[in-house]
C-alpha cells in the first residue's frame, strides 16, 4: 500500500481528537477481572463532563496490568454500549510488536480516533533506529489509512523516549498517519521545544498533565491527556474552552492547585478513591496487584483537602 499518500488523503477530511483526554482508570471485581458495566458508566460521565476523549488503557488506566485479549473486550464493550469510538484513544503499544499490530488494528477497525502508542520499554538504551522499526512495523502491518497515531512519550516511567528527530523521520514518511503526541515528560522545555518544532505542521501535542494546559494552548497545543481529567474534568475543559479569555490564568491557577492535591498520593490509587468516595461505589478503589490501595488515613485526608478546595463530581453517584 503506500501509506502516506492514502493516509493524506483521509486525514484531509476526518476530524481529530482535541480538548481533554482522560486515561480512564480501570474498575475491577472483587476477583480483580475487569468490570465492563462500570468502566462503560464512568466513560459515558467523563464525556458528559468535560472529557472530549478518552485515552481508555493509558498509564492511569493500569493498561499494562491488563492482558490483550481483556484490553480488546472492554474497548468493544464501550462501543457496543454507546461510547462513540471516534472519541476513543486507546493506548495500544506493547512490548510485542505483534500485540501493538494486534491492539492497533483492532482499535482502527472498530472506529477509533486514534491510538497513543507507548513506545516498546522494555529494553533500554535502543536507539531511535530501533523504535523508529518498530513504530514503522505497526503502521504498514495494520495496513489500514484511517490509522492516526499518537506517540507517547513517559521517560520517567517507560524510561524510553520519544526523541525529535525520531517524530521528524516518522512524520516524513507517514503524513497523517503520525498524527500527534502526548508528552508526559513533566518538563515544559521539552513540551515546548515539540510545540515550536511540529505544531505548525499538522501534528497535534498534548502535555501530559493540566499543569501545562494553558501554556500548551498558547503554543499551538490541541489541549491535554491528563490522569486527573478522570475526576476532574469539567474544570479543565473549562481552561480549554476559555483559554482566550481575561480568566484564563485564574482558571489554569484552580486546576493546578486541584492537581497538586491529588498528587500527592500515589496516583493511580487516588484516582480510584475520588471515585469511590463520591460516586458512593466502595468497589472503585480496588486496584490489581502490583498497586496497592490508599490507606483509609490517605483516603480521609485526600478527601478531605479535597472538599477543603470546593471539588465536587455532580452526578457520579445518580
Amino acid at each position: 500500500m503506500n501509506t502516506a499518500t492514502d493516509s493524506r488523503n483521509i486525514a484531509a477530511g476526518a476530524k481529530r481528537i482535541t480538548g481533554v483526554l482522560s486515561p480512564v482508570v480501570t474498575p475491577f471485581k472483587r476477583d480483580l477481572s475487569p468490570d465492563p458495566e462500570r468502566y462503560a458508566r464512568h466513560c459515558k460521565w467523563l464525556l458528559a463532563h468535560g472529557c472530549s476523549g478518552l485515552a481508555v488503557f493509558g498509564t492511569n488506566s493500569e493498561a499494562n496490568s491488563l492482558s490483550a485479549d481483556e484490553r480488546m473486550i472492554l474497548l468493544e464493550h464501550l462501543v457496543q454500549s454507546g461510547v462513540p469510538p471516534e472519541k476513543l484513544m486507546p493506548g495500544t503499544g506493547m512490548c510485542a510488536l505483534t500485540d501493538s499490530v494486534r491492539l492497533t488494528a483492532h482499535a482502527v477497525g472498530l472506529g477509533c480516533g486514534g491510538v497513543l502508542m507507548l513506545p516498546p520499554f522494555y529494553y533500554k538504551g535502543v536507539p531511535d533506529e530501533g523504535l523508529y522499526r518498530n513504530f514503522s512495523e505497526v503502521i504498514e502491518r495494520v495496513g489500514d489509512a484511517r490509522l492516526r497515531l499518537y506517540l507517547y512519550h513517559i521517560p520517567p516511567v517507560a524510561q524510553v523516549g520519544i526523541s525529535l528527530g525520531l517524530i521528524e523521520r516518522l512524520l516524513k514518511a507517514y503524513p497523517g498517519t503520525v498524527a500527534g503526541a502526548k508528552d508526559s515528560s513533566g518538563d515544559w522545555s521539552n513540551t515546548k521545544a515539540m510545540l515550536d518544532a511540529f505544531a505548525k505542521h499538522g501534528f497535534d501535542i498534548f502535555p501530559g498533565s493540566e499543569v501545562f494546559l494553558l501554556d500548551g494552548l498558547r503554543g499551538g497545543g490541541k489541549g491535554c491527556i491528563t490522569a486527573t481529567g478522570n475526576v476532574n474534568s469539567g474544570a479543565i475543559d473549562a481552561v480549554y474552552r476559555n483559554w482566550q479569555t481575561a480568566e484564563a490564568d485564574r482558571l489554569q491557577a484552580a486546576i493546578t492547585a486541584t492537581r497538586a492535591i491529588v498528587q500527592k498520593y500515589p496516583m493511580m490509587a487516588a484516582l480510584k478513591a475520588i471515585v469511590a468516595h463520591w460516586g458512593k461505589d466502595a468497589q472503585w478503589a480496588t486496584v490489581r496487584p502490583p498497586l496497592v490501595e490508599l490507606t483509609p488515613g490517605q483516603r480521609g485526608s485526600l478527601a478531605a483537602e479535597l472538599v477543603a478546595d470546593g471539588f465536587d463530581m455532580p452526578g457520579l453517584a445518580g
